[in-house]
């Protein structure tokens, strides 16, 4: 398939309104949606084909209480490595959505799939956790197009996580994903609007 020059335009729209959402509205998201971004992040590329993404939805209050908490446990150290002026603003800082969004997504890696026969990932085997991290962003740039807003929470102890969801030792937890409506739409970054970090280049350099 050959596509339109309407077709580079439309990608890099959706790359300048991609925004990491903090801000949600509490209204559900259709379950057909939720289908259409499943579809599409299963069209990402992975290494050997081994498809090493493994996604968990949240639905448990409890389970979201307890990222929750391990969230404002992480954060508070976080917090405690900065001084004055700095640490009054990122004391103000949003850092996640788990208070509203609908829908909240534990990602994992699968560390030795089977699917692959480990084409691809002898000599490196962090290309696991690069197709992950390549479905996710997938999975956001589908959610943008569909009007949705998805933020990553870093902000936690992954060894937390996967004892929390008692997940297999070989699944190492990559991103928890709140995903819903926002609260409002930006094309200017949370920690460029608030002066925390603004946009710097990384040009390509010739070798």
């Amino acid at each position: 398939m050959k596509f339109p020059p309407a077709a580079v335009e439309t990608i890099t729209d959706l790359m300048r309104w991609r925004r990491d959402v903090r801000h949600f509205r509490a209204d559900p998201v259709p379950p057909a949606t939720l289908e259409r971004l499943q579809r599409v992040m299963e069209l990402a590329p992975s290494v050997g084909n081994s498809r090493p993404w493994r996604v968990l939805m949240l639905e448990s209050p409890d389970l979201r209480a307890a990222v929750k908490a391990e969230f404002t446990r992480c954060n508070a150290i976080a917090a405690n490595r900065y001084d004055g002026e700095q640490a009054d603003a990122y004391a103000r800082l949003k850092l996640a959505g788990l208070d509203k969004a609908p829908v909240q997504l534990a990602v994992f890696t699968d560390l030795a799939p089977a699917a692959g026969h480990g084409v691809g990932r002898q000599t490196m085997p962090e290309t696991l956790e690069q197709s992950t991290a390549m479905a996710i962003h997938a999975l956001w740039l589908a959610a943008r197009a569909e009007n949705l807003g998805l933020g990553l929470v870093s902000i936690l102890e992954p060894a937390v996580i996967a004892r929390l969801l008692d997940v297999p030792p070989n699944w190492r937890f990559t991103a928890y994903i709140c995903l819903g409506w926002p609260e409002f739409t930006d094309d200017t970054p949370l920690l460029h609007r608030v002066d925390w970090q603004r946009n710097t280049a990384t040009p390509w350099r010739r070798v």
